[in-house]
């Protein structure tokens, strides 16, 4: 396998690669900001992409926020953009089960855990759910809950999927709710499967961690809606149309995005070092996958001569 390239600092190889594609997929958190902070650089450097000609897609697993909600972010941290250039894995879960997953008539409600973002997108998509933000379950669990949960009583007959993602106010009732909805035969899918999520500069609990108890319990992996899900790949060619051997990858994690572009064939990967994995990460003879370029942070791309 051939080492990644280098860019940072030379001109004639940025100017080469940028030349190399139509269009480019930005993971965010790690990539373009870090909590609410934008890295240095980064909006002249979509400015700069933009002005060549290039296509600008956010593709983010980050599930806390609806497309909208990441208009208005990317809007704030001077990063024009449309709901048309956003594709979050909330989204890609609101579609998948709205368009894809075959549920019967009276098995159609999604139990979630999750935050708003997750309920928006499956709203836009007319499917009904229960749980996420609902007040109510965010409190310990009393003996009357595990009495209704175990008998059923307090469960919605009509749910037929467990959708997880990133929760801020997780808890057992939560969990005591999503593994009986499962135990149940409820179709088990996650946003995401991110283990972390760079925040402040720092790395928190992702989605991938806030599922675990539900896959030890029930002994079953969920179907991953996210990066490097390819089922997310298709869902975005079939939306954006772009070709593959002329997009690349950018982003901070090996595990999702470096091997989300691998997975997917596309023309080539971009691997920045302002996020979750660095260098010595991908040299590792294990590494899950190895990008085709490099840079120390995305600004350096406006360095083209």
């Amino acid at each position: 396998m051939a080492s990644p390239k280098y860019l940072t600092g030379d001109k004639a190889a940025i100017n080469a690669f940028i030349d190399q594609f139509d269009t480019f997929l930005f993971d965010c958190d790690g990539v373009l900001w870090s909590g609410d902070h934008v890295f240095d650089g980064v909006p002249e450097t979509i400015s700069m992409l933009r002005s060549r000609g290039k296509r600008t897609v956010f593709v983010t697993n980050n599930s806390t926020k609806s497309r909208d909600e990441y208009v208005k972010k990317l809007t704030n941290l001077n990063i024009p953009a449309e709901v048309e250039d956003v594709f979050g894995s909330a989204y890609s879960s609101a579609v998948y089960i709205s368009r894809i997953l075959d549920l019967p008539p009276n098995k159609r409600k999604v139990f979630v855990i999750g935050e708003a973002g997750v309920e928006r997108e499956l709203a836009s998509e007319g499917v009904a759910f229960v749980g996420g933000t609902d007040e109510r379950l965010r409190r310990d669990i009393t003996p009357a809950d595990f009495q209704g949960i175990a008998d059923g009583s307090l469960l919605d007959p009509e749910v037929g999927v467990v959708l997880c993602g990133l929760d801020f106010h997780i808890n057992y009732l939560k969990l005591a709710y999503g593994l009986h909805y499962l135990r149940r035969g409820a179709v088990f899918l996650a946003t995401n499967t991110d283990s972390t999520l760079p925040m402040h500069h720092d790395l928190f609990l992702g989605a991938g961690s806030v599922m675990v108890p539900l896959a030890n319990a029930t002994g079953r992996q969920p179907l991953e809606l996210g990066k490097p899900s390819q089922a997310m790949m298709d869902a975005i060619e079939g939306k954006f149309h772009f070709d593959r051997s002329r997009t690349c990858m950018v982003g901070d994690r090996l595990n999702t995005d470096i091997k989300f572009g691998v997975d997917g064939k596309l023309g080539g990967t971009l691997h920045v070092e302002t996020g979750v994995d660095k260098k010595e990460d991908w040299e590792k003879a294990d590494a899950i996958a190895v990008p085709s370029f490099y840079v120390d942070q995305l600004s350096d791309l406006r360095h083209a001569a």
